[in-house]
């Protein structure tokens, strides 16, 4: 799949990039899609939650009343579960809700959302630019001249650029990143994803292997 490769102005420049078959023009995987951003999203979560067991209330542990006989559920000391202000039963611990993902499915998953992307025509490759120094306004004009802005927008350059970052840093729905950061949740959320020529060629060594 042939793209033509536009400047800042949003004009082409007569050149066309080959987006490779092997990354933009597989068939995706709706099953490894989901691992991916379920394995993303779970990664968000703090796990921090944490609820008081019966052990870890204060409270004497005197038997409160008899076993039988009392008409009501059977209780022990004044921290059991059955009692308000007692303990917690299987009450939330702090724990990490990350799990594996093969090297191999990651790579997969990512190469699904891209081709994805590239069958609903959302990528965007443009010439290598820099900003001079960090201007909202100047970021905005781009997007307007890609026709982008008011879209979620996915920015993907070959290495950190901090007058670019800081310049789109105030914008809601746009979001700068690097080749090496891209991964499928953030493809699958945007509506368009901008690429400069160079990082283009980062993603391609990073997934063709």
């Amino acid at each position: 799949m042939e793209v033509s490769v536009l400047n800042i102005n949003g004009q082409e420049t007569g050149k066309k990039v080959t987006l490779d078959e092997s990354i933009f023009g597989i068939e995706p995987n709706e099953h490894v899609l989901w691992l991916a951003v379920k394995l993303y999203l779970a990664n968000q979560r703090q796990g921090t939650a944490k609820s008081k067991e019966r052990s870890e209330h204060r409270g004497s542990t005197r038997k409160l009343g008899r076993q039988k006989g009392g008409g009501g559920a059977r209780r022990g000391d004044i921290n059991s579960p059955v009692l308000v202000g007692g303990g917690r039963v299987f009450g939330p611990k702090p724990r990490d809700y990350g799990f594996k993902l093969n090297k191999k499915t990651n790579i997969l998953a990512r190469k699904s959302a891209l081709s994805q992307a590239a069958k609903d025509n959302e990528i965007i490759v443009v010439e290598d630019f820099k900003i001079d120094a960090p201007k909202t306004k100047d970021f905005i004009n781009i997007t307007k001249n890609l026709k982008v802005d008011g879209k979620k927008l996915l920015l993907v350059l070959p290495e950190v650029d901090k007058n670019v970052y800081l310049s789109a840093r105030n914008l809601k729905c746009a979001e700068v990143i690097t080749a090496k950061s891209v991964n499928t949740y953030k493809v699958l959320n945007a509506d368009s994803i901008v690429m400069t020529e160079s990082a283009l060629n980062s993603l391609n060594e990073l997934l063709i292997k």
